[in-house]
């Protein structure tokens, strides 16, 4: 039997090279983390351990299932879709076509919760809302680290919520967050109220989701993106209805696109239920979320 040719085997340096050079011929913005993700997906490994496989020749059928990946990847659909679940907040989260993949600039917001909880509630039990919830990351990851917070965690898809219960209950904190369907505040009694209300509504003009990656233009819920016209149509109903659920001296924290700030700042003034405000950067320097209390 002949020896096989060196360059007909492939191995997992082999592969990852190829891959990482496609990709990044596709447009992909992170080609070897992607092709690192895909591969160790594939394997069934984490990403740590393909450094010490390089040598490593694949099986044929590990060939076709990274070659499936890599086609649909090439297609632009996200890697978090293609492999079923996304870090956020040091916590591993499903997601799928039904929610949104949790970015890292939505962490700061978790970061301020905690950071309310501890200087204005001195770690007391802290009772949070979070409206458009989608798959829980947020809701999860505070009530991680707040033991003795509870919360009331709200989307309007029953799809999104299946994926954000299941979140809950592989984090154990499924017992202290009361998942429900509805329209932002239609979810809640009339006279429910909360210490933090926390929201990452959609908040793209329609005029705009046409420009945006196709990653997220083609794969991820529009119905979680597009927030109408001026970008306003759920942010404006939030800050008017949340008065209504926030305890005196409690908080409104938010995710906004950095174009909305004067808009949104007008429609806090109007609203006259607010007091102080704060602007939060992200980590490119942009304002991307807004910390209000309400007045005693």
């Amino acid at each position: 039997m002949a020896d096989t040719k060196q360059e007909d085997i492939w191995t997992v340096g082999r592969i990852l090279t190829w891959t990482t050079d496609y990709l990044k011929k596709q447009g992909a913005g992170n080609p070897r983390l992607d092709a690192e993700v895909l591969l160790a997906h594939a394997l069934q490994k984490s990403r740590i351990q393909l450094y010490t496989m390089y040598e490593t020749p694949l099986s044929e059928g590990q060939r076709a299932t990274m070659r499936g990946l890599v086609k649909r990847r090439a297609a632009h659909e996200p890697v978090a879709y293609l492999v079923g679940h996304k870090e956020f907040f040091s916590l591993d989260f499903e997601v799928n076509q039904a929610v949104l993949v949790p970015r890292p600039e939505t962490e700061i917001l978790v970061m301020h919760a905690i950071e309310i909880a501890r200087e204005s509630y001195h770690d007391k039990p802290l009772s949070v809302i979070d409206l458009c919830t989608g798959s829980g990351c947020i809701a999860i990851s505070v009530a991680n680290t707040l033991p003795r917070a509870t919360l009331v965690a709200t989307d309007i898809s029953t799809e999104a919520l299946e994926v954000a219960v299941r979140n809950a209950k592989k984090h154990q904190v499924l017992e202290r967050i009361d998942f429900r369907q509805g329209d932002l505040f239609g979810a809640l009694a009339v006279h429910e109220t909360c210490d933090l209300l926390i929201s990452n509504p959609p908040y793209i003009l329609t005029k705009d989701l046409e420009g945006l990656e196709p990653d997220v233009r083609e794969h991820e819920p529009i119905q979680a993106l597009d927030g109408g016209s001026d970008g306003l149509a759920i942010i404006s109903t939030i800050l008017r209805q949340a008065p209504k659920h926030i305890n005196p001296g409690g908080f409104l924290l938010m995710e906004m696109t950095p174009e909305l700030r004067e808009p949104i700042d007008q429609l806090l003034k109007t609203s006259g239920a607010y007091g102080k405000t704060e602007w939060i950067k992200d980590y490119s320097g942009q304002i991307r979320h807004l910390r209000a209390r309400l007045a005693v």
